[in-house]
């Protein structure tokens, strides 16, 4: 009955907070919630599919929050043979280099109309609209050299007596890493540049945008000066827009210090798929950003939140596919589960990614229970809690029916299972850990020799690029391949031309050996091991997501109302009985004295009434799921 109850309090309270926050100006006041068109279409969706799935949203999400619907990446790519993520010269820009939509699949946008007409129809419905952008200026703008749009006079940029154009602007050797074709940074310390960067948007206002998810200036791709210059430009505008930041692979809670009072949202991960690796690997990067105290923090024009990327449920496509939606998620129930009570108890943005065409009961049910939203939106003292214990039950191991991937991965190259190579900064002290070892006169290996504990030294073998032209001889010198196995065609990649899932990040993938950039690896004389493409260093790290051995993590945090919220996760692949004492909760939360005192106590998803609890929680919980208990605590 307590669950029953505050699920109708949730309904009831975040109706009303709506109306409350809508006439004030903070933004983001609460972890933003909607859906995004990435999961379900790519980057092929039409402005049919768009509207259609904004007119679902509207009549079965609104109601529990999810009020934003956005366009994800590639809206101005024309659909045609040959065009893909990283292709060159299928993009519509304007007289200003400036993308616009591709007018065949949004023709609404033609007569340089824009998104205004798409804008005012997701208004109509009650919700607002979203649409994703790249960082800086497109190399088909700056090919092309197109002049840079002045906004305070309406005509071409001037400045010290000549007109500016693309060219002037464009920071060629500051590429976005995954889409090395498609756009560059622009150099915001001349007046130019910042003119180009106020007319993108401004433009999106004029549009109606009210949400801009920034991509290829975060983490890896850190550019901090066109975050602060574009941050400065959205408090200018009289349209309020959210602002986010995407994709965020390698982001640290050190590198938020300098962003999260900029933007309202920023990714804190690579691409989150339907797979327990991803699931998995969120939960020690969700435990960082909410010690940092990052959870809620004061953001642009209100609060910012750690996004830990859309929710990959219910009707998908796969990641790259041109095809449209044609598969179920491979998470199961139990890690369906498991995945919106992370994100929940982590007070992470829930941005859904499944086609909403075709969202089935149980999916519906999962990502609109209202407990669960009841804790995304409003409670407090969110944090990762230790003191718990896992007892392994029978070894009833279960198969998982995920999709191969052809890759080679480090974990079938003879490397220990628990260890994984990861990039990070070369100023960690930790990635100095690389050594030679000569096997003979002709060959040489690469081996981890860092903290390795009881595991086997990683060890790669080393072979000179292949070279095509003598620009590459140039650029390459110094520079070496790194193979999976001696006489074998696979090299170690630093990253893909295509986004890469967190699992693939952080697994090491090899490829058919080629000399792009993305193969290329520089050993320095201090022991690290520096990526030729990203500027990152290899280091190794534990490939479990698990605490200690037990393969159980947990969450608290604090309701409104004063009740406890504890999330048992099992991380293992077999069931375990998870415990934790009421009186360890005391340690987590800050006047509350819980010694001697018994909790009743309720499970969310199995809606079963535990009764009083004395001393101790302790329930089976199923393999890679969780059970979610709300106590009342006198």
């Amino acid at each position: 009955m307590r669950i029953q109850l505050l699920g109708y309090l949730f309904l009831f309270s975040f109706g009303s907070y709506l109306y409350r926050v809508s006439s004030q100006p903070e933004h983001a006041s609460f972890p933003p919630r909607g859906w995004n068109s990435y999961d379900s279409f790519c980057w092929i969706v039409s402005e049919a599919d768009f509207l259609q799935s904004a007119e679902i949203i509207s009549q079965r999400l609104k109601p529990y929050g999810y009020e934003y619907a956005v366009v994800d990446y590639l809206w101005y790519r024309r659909n045609v043979p040959g065009a893909y993520p990283d292709s060159l010269g299928f993009d519509v820009i304007d007289e200003w280099g400036r993308m616009v939509p591709d007018p065949d699949r949004w023709p609404s946008s033609k007569d340089g109309k824009g998104f205004t007409k798409v804008a005012k129809a997701v208004h109509s419905m009650g919700l607002k609209f979203g649409i994703h952008v790249m960082r800086g200026l497109s190399r088909q703008a700056y090919d092309a050299n197109t002049p840079i749009l002045d906004t305070t006079t309406g005509r071409a940029y001037k400045e010290s007596g000549r007109q500016w154009r693309a060219k002037d602007i464009g920071i060629q050797e500051r590429a976005c890493a995954w889409m090395p074709h498609g756009f560059m940074s622009v150099n915001t310390k001349l007046g130019a540049g910042r003119a180009f960067l106020r007319s993108l948007y401004e433009q999106y206002a004029e549009w109606g945008v009210d949400f801009v998810k920034h991509d290829c200036v975060f983490g890896d791709d850190l550019d901090l000066d066109e975050i602060t210059f574009v941050s400065e430009v959205l408090q200018k505008l009289d349209r309020p827009i959210l602002y986010s930041l995407s994709p965020g692979t390698s982001a640290t809670p050190t590198m938020a210090k300098d962003i999260s009072g900029l933007v309202n949202m920023y990714r804190v991960t690579g691409d989150d798929w339907d797979t327990w690796g991803d699931v998995a690997a969120h939960f020690d990067v969700s435990r960082d950003f909410a010690a940092a105290n990052k959870i809620g923090a004061k953001g642009l024009l209100g609060r910012s939140w750690p996004d830990l990327d859309m929710l990959p449920l219910g009707r998908l496509t796969d990641p790259g596919s041109n095809r449209g939606p044609y598969r179920m998620t491979n998470l199961d129930l139990d890690e369906q589960k498991t995945q919106m009570t992370l994100w929940a108890m982590a007070r992470s943005p829930l941005m859904f990614g499944g086609d909403v065409r075709k969202l089935d009961e149980t999916t519906y049910s999962l990502i609109t229970n209202p407990v669960v939203l009841e804790i995304n939106s409003f409670s407090s003292n969110n944090m990762e809690f230790p003191y718990v214990t896992g007892t392994r039950g029978s070894s009833t191991h279960r198969t998982m029916a995920h999709s191969q991937r052809s890759r080679r991965c480090l974990k079938e190259v003879g490397a220990s299972h628990t260890q994984f190579l990861d990039l990070t900064s070369c100023n960690h002290p930790k990635v100095n850990g690389w050594s030679i070892e000569a096997l003979d006169q002709d060959l040489d290996q690469i081996c981890w020799k860092g903290n390795v504990q009881s595991h086997e030294p990683l060890c790669l073998y080393k072979r000179k690029p292949l070279l095509s032209s003598d620009e590459r001889l140039i650029y390459n010198q110094g520079k070496l391949n790194l193979l999976a196995r001696d006489g074998m065609e696979f090299c170690l990649d630093a990253s893909p031309r295509q986004r890469r899932t967190s699992k693939e990040l952080k697994s090491g993938s090899f490829s058919p050996c080629r000399s792009d950039a993305n193969q290329m690896w520089e050993l320095n004389n201090n022991g690290s091991l520096v990526s030729n493409y990203s500027g990152l260093c290899a280091t190794m790290n534990s490939i479990d997501a698990n605490a200690g051995n037990s393969g159980v993590r947990s969450w608290i945090a604090t309701g409104r109302k004063g009740e406890i919220y504890v999330a048992l996760f099992n991380l293992n692949s077999e069931k375990t009985v998870i415990s934790a004492k009421i009186s360890d909760m005391s340690k987590a939360l800050p006047g509350r004295n819980l010694n001697w005192t018994s909790c009743h106590g309720g499970e969310v998803w199995s809606k079963k009434d535990f009764g009083d609890i004395k001393d101790l929680i302790s329930v089976e919980v199923e393999v890679h799921g969780c059970a979610l208990f709300v106590l009342d605590c006198p």
